[in-house]
């Protein structure tokens, strides 16, 4: 893959942009296995939402967008969301146990 600034047309952009998305879902579902497997070691719904974790985590990628030159408030909504539905996805997983 080119970086950005040596694609020459608009259709190099795109075939990038398509392989860094699909990198990021993957990633995302690799996430997501680790959140499943987090249920087992969970003792109760508290445990599992975590909200000093959350709290921390939030702050932790506040300060990753920054240095990234990102917008934090866009990455700390976009890991509330991932967040969220992972914590759902958790809690269901940890009342089947």
């Amino acid at each position: 893959m080119k970086e950005p600034n040596k694609c020459e047309n608009i259709t190099e952009i795109r075939k990038a942009i398509d392989k860094i998305d699909k990198e990021i879902i993957a990633l995302i579902g690799k996430r997501y296995l680790y959140v499943k497997n987090a249920a087992k070691f969970k003792k109760d719904k508290q445990d599992v939402k975590a909200k000093n974790r959350v709290t921390g985590m939030l702050k932790k990628r506040r300060a990753l967008a920054k240095q990234n030159g990102l917008n934090p408030n866009f990455i700390e909504e976009l890991f509330k969301n991932i967040v969220s539905y992972f914590i759902n996805k958790e809690i269901t997983e940890w009342e089947q146990k």
